[in-house]
Formats: structure tokens, C-alpha cells, sequence
């Protein structure tokens, strides 16, 4: 007789996070208990096992390789002083590692080649089994030298060496997001206020406005480039309304940069009682939560995924601590839109 029900879903496999939960400890700890490694006492190292055997754990190949091998750690080094893009970064690593017992410790090497290399020097001498490097923006390289190293250097939303992995985000793929979200909801005369020219991201997302308006038919307005600044964010408006820039039809629509000037542009479109997104939307670039979701009305604006760009920088230096090799270059990942209330509803929405 053949049964027609459907076959069981497969388990999903338990994680060594469980079962240090289940136990009562820390991850460490349950991973150096199943390993024989670690101090702890007779009772203590069974009582976990017990635990893993009883949920079924079974340990990754990958991991247990690098556990026997390795001391735990991996570093992590960032010139971002204030945390804005290396702390979710940190928060994707961490998640990455943390069912193989890995533990990452951020050094802060600021703009100072000395400093980097007496962290790096520090980094080798705890024997961690690799490093993440990550900055500020992406076209800019830390102020030091990763390269010829005994241990795997992953980058992450910063210049990598020749030759090495590197991640970055896809901000052409972001401002496309923005941009034809702007197109959807009937907006027809979107301007573009970005940072300054030396960053290249810039230019990345300023290309990426003009193939979207060009696809849609719609015309192009030359991007108004300046400071990452809700102070320029006014004086953009300003421009867009009163100088030469807004001579024409005024913009329907503001794509912005970064969060910053989004919240400049915004405060400054109340000032001269025009509505948000009524008359004017409004999106703007980072999702830096404490400013959009502050701002009134709350801002729309593209999100890097960092926590998720942290993860896969985080699996890939797991996997060539591992021995699995890799192939050199940069792997871009997508961007995607948090919608807000400053964009606007579609027509008839």
C-alpha cells in the first residue's frame, strides 16, 4: 500500500548556541567542553555533553577544524571611531562565528598607520585565527598593511589588497532601489542631493539616478554634490528652490545621499510650507535608524544590509581558515529599501 502523505520536513540541524543555552553555559565554553579542551571541571564538561547528546547536536566539520587548530578569536580592525558602519558589521561577524565558538574583538586603528600596526602585531602575538578589516567607505584602504600575512585577511566595506576578498555593498543596486521607487509612486521630477565628489560611492549612485530616469523617460537633473551634512541638506533646498538650480519646474522628489542631508532637506522643505511627501518626497541613503525613524515624517531610505555583509565576510574567513579556498576580488551585495512615510503613497494609494 503506498501512503500519499507528504514526507516529514527535514530538521533543522541544532546549533552549539542551543545546546550552551540548554546547558547553561557560554558557547565557548560548550564548544571547548565537546572538543576536551578548556578548563572546567569533570562534571561540568559530561553535563554538556550529555546535552548535545541528547538534542542531537552534531558538530561542524568545518568548525571543529578550526576550533582544534586555532585560539577562538578573530580581530577585527576598523578606522570608523564612531561605530556607524563597523558596529552592525561586527554584530553580521559575530552571528557568523558564534556557533563555532569564535570570538571577535574590535580594535579602533583611526587614521594612524602606527597604531594599525601595533594592533595587527598585537592580533598576531594572541595567535587569531584571521582578520576582518573594515572602514568607513569603501574606496579608501586602512592605514595598514595586511598583506603577507601567515593568517586569512577577509575586507569588508573598505579598499581591499590586490588579490584579496573583498565585500562591499551594491550602491548603484541602492540608488536604483530609490530612485525607481520614487518612479512607481507617479513622482516625474526627482533631484539627486549626494555628498562630496571624492567618494566614489557618489558618482556610483549619481549613475545609477541618471540610467533610471533615462530608462523612464524622465528628464535629468545634474546631481547636487557637497557635504554628508543636514546643513547642506538646507542649503541644497535652497538651490533646488531659489538659485539657478531652480529656475526650471520645481523637483517632485529629493534622493539623498545619506540619512543626514535627507533630514537637512526634509526640515528645510517644512521652513518654506512645503508638504512631505504631499508636495515632495523624500528618500534617503544608510537607514541609520536613530535619524530616519526620528525624522518627521519618518524617513524612507536604503539600507546597506551590514549585519548581512558582516556574516558572509565572517563565513568566508571561517572557510579559508578552514583550508577551503577562494577566489581573490570583490563580491557586491544588494542593497534594499526600508520604506517610511516621507516618500509617499502611489497614485490613488
Amino acid at each position: 500500500m503506498v501512503s500519499d502523505a507528504a514526507p516529514a520536513p527535514a530538521k533543522t540541524p541544532v546549533t552549539l548556541r542551543e545546546v550552551a543555552s540548554a546547558a547553561g553555559v557560554s558557547v565557548a565554553t560548550a564548544s571547548k567542553a565537546l572538543n576536551g579542551q578548556g578548563r572546567m571541571t569533570a562534571r561540568t564538561r559530561e553535563r554538556i555533553r550529555e546535552t548535545a547528546q541528547r538534542l542531537g547536536f552534531r558538530p561542524n566539520s568545518l568548525a571543529q577544524s578550526l576550533l582544534r587548530k586555532r585560539s577562538f578569536t578573530v580581530g577585527l580592525l576598523t578606522n570608523d571611531t564612531y561605530g556607524r558602519f563597523s558596529l552592525p558589521l561586527m554584530a553580521g561577524v559575530s552571528d557568523a562565528l558564534v556557533d563555532a565558538g569564535v570570538s571577535v574583538f574590535l580594535c579602533n586603528v583611526e587614521d594612524d598607520q602606527r597604531l594599525g600596526q601595533l594592533h595587527v602585531e598585537a592580533m598576531l602575538d594572541k595567535r587569531v585565527d584571521g582578520i576582518i578589516a573594515t572602514g568607513k567607505r569603501i574606496d579608501r584602504h586602512l592605514p595598514v598593511d595586511l598583506a603577507n600575512l601567515r593568517i586569512p585577511v577577509i575586507y569588508a566595506f573598505t579598499q581591499p589588497d590586490p588579490d584579496a576578498i573583498g565585500f562591499v555593498s551594491d550602491d548603484a543596486g541602492g540608488a536604483r532601489l530609490a530612485v525607481e521607487q520614487f518612479c512607481v509612486l507617479g513622482r516625474r521630477r526627482i533631484a539627486h542631493v549626494s555628498g562630496p565628489a571624492s567618494f566614489a560611492v557618489v558618482h556610483e549612485r549619481a549613475r545609477a539616478y541618471r540610467e533610471v530616469l533615462t530608462e523612464h523617460s524622465l528628464p535629468v537633473a545634474e546631481p547636487l554634490l557637497g557635504h554628508w551634512s543636514e546643513a547642506w541638506g538646507h542649503e541644497a533646498v535652497a538651490r533646488l528652490f531659489d538659485g539657478k538650480a531652480g529656475r526650471g519646474e520645481k523637483p517632485d522628489a529629493v534622493f539623498c545621499g545619506n540619512d543626514q542631508i535627507a533630514r537637512g532637506v526634509i526640515d528645510a522643505l517644512r521652513e518654506r510650507g512645503i508638504g512631505v511627501p504631499g508636495d515632495v518626497g523624500v528618500i534617503g541613503f544608510d537607514n541609520w535608524e536613530i535619524v530616519a525613524e526620528a525624522t518627521r515624517p519618518p524617513l524612507t531610505s536604503v539600507d546597506m544590509n551590514l549585519s548581512a555583509l558582516g556574516r558572509e565576510a565572517g563565513l568566508a574567513l571561517l572557510s579559508l581558515v578552514g583550508g577551503q579556498p577562494a577566489a581573490p576580488g570583490i563580491r557586491k551585495l544588494p542593497c534594499r529599501l526600508v520604506v517610511r512615510q516621507s516618500c509617499g503613497r502611489p497614485p490613488g494609494g
